[in-house]
């Protein structure tokens, strides 16, 4: 398939456009390359999708209305997959306008961009965020997310609803996906992995907050890519057993259109996840034990059987072998430089 993603020379992006590269799509990637993080990471990523004659990349603000339709009409892409985006919980409390513009007003545009080629499927990212307030773990699909307490997490609700929408009155296929905590190799520099290892390595102490009691389901890239391609590969059709009167929020029976948790299932304590960064390290860590910042939630923890019974996913990468790969590549990246 020609297969349009949206954030390529991001970290999620980047994995995932590699992986359908290797099984033989058309990649045309959209990436406005913006200066949130260091922009030589997101370079090196692109540097390597290019060699792909298979990849085609387009710099491009998802903001700009005439550049993203004018790119849907000459592309026509068999699949969607928007994963560009600011992300950064933290940052929405000093920039909400940056939210509105790249998570509301971009989707909007990839919506209207499919409104006008009808792809088989679109595939975008939401977040574990929009569960916000709720405190009832595993976070299910099935219960409500109505209370989100990040603006961040605000707009990717805005997005899920905004996709419904779109599907009910134009017919083609979505699929929403609520990202836990994800890591791995090219990860990004605002990630607490990222920043924990550049700190332990500098001899510098590391801010560990909720004074080290957070859980968190932490998820391996590639077992969020292995998702997202079987979600692209199989479109989501309408709920023929939805009920109007006791509607599922997960589900429709008036669009082809779902929303999903993809993590890993389980959650690990903060302190574990330093523990085994350390003995990855070789080092241990200097910490300063922090209160929660604003945003923040104490515990998340994905619920998968859904996700796991509409696409066979299967997580299996364990915190030990996921950070010890992430040590791996960061080495040998910064060795390098």
């Amino acid at each position: 398939m020609t297969i349009l993603v949206t954030g390529t020379a991001g970290f999620i992006g980047f994995h995932l456009a590699r992986r359908l590269l290797a099984r033989g799509d058309e990649v045309v990637g959209l990436d406005v390359m913006n200066a949130y993080y260091d922009p030589k990471l997101k370079a090196a990523r692109l540097a390597i999708l290019e060699q792909s004659p298979s990849y085609r990349h387009a710099k491009l603000d998802l903001a700009d209305r005439d550049g993203v339709a004018a790119l849907f009409a000459e592309v026509k892409p068999q699949a969607v997959v928007n994963l560009a985006a600011q992300a950064g919980v933290r940052y929405s409390l000093e920039k909400p306008e940056v939210y509105v513009d790249s998570n509301v007003v971009g989707f909007l545009n990839i919506l209207e961009g499919c409104r006008a080629v009808q792809p088989k499927h679109l595939v975008y990212a939401s977040t574990s965020s929009v569960y916000g307030a709720n405190g009832n773990l595993p976070f299910n699909v099935h219960n409500g997310a109505n209370h989100p307490i990040t603006l961040y997490a605000a707009t990717k609700l805005a997005n899920e609803s905004m996709a419904h929408a779109y599907s009910h009155l134009f017919g083609f296929p979505s699929t929403g996906f609520r990202f836990f905590t994800v890591y791995g190799p090219w990860g990004r520099p605002d990630m607490a992995l990222f920043k924990f290892t550049e700190a332990i390595l500098a001899g510098r102490p590391i801010d560990v907050y909720g004074q080290g009691k957070m859980q968190r389901d932490f998820t391996y890239v590639d077992d969020i890519v292995s998702g997202l391609v079987a979600a692209v590969d199989r479109p989501t059709p309408v709920n023929g057993s939805w009920d109007p009167v006791h509607p599922d929020p997960a589900t429709s029976g008036v669009a082809p259109w779902r929303v999903l948790n993809l993590g890993n299932g389980q959650r690990v304590e903060l302190m574990r996840y330093i523990e085994v960064l350390e003995e990855k390290l070789g080092k241990k860590a200097q910490i300063n034990f922090m209160p929660m910042q604003p945003g923040d939630v104490a515990r998340t923890e994905a619920d998968v059987q859904e996700t796991q019974a509409a696409l066979a996913y299967s997580p299996s990468t364990s915190i030990e072998v996921g950070v010890g790969n992430f040590v791996d590549w960061y080495l040998d990246y910064y060795a390098a430089r």
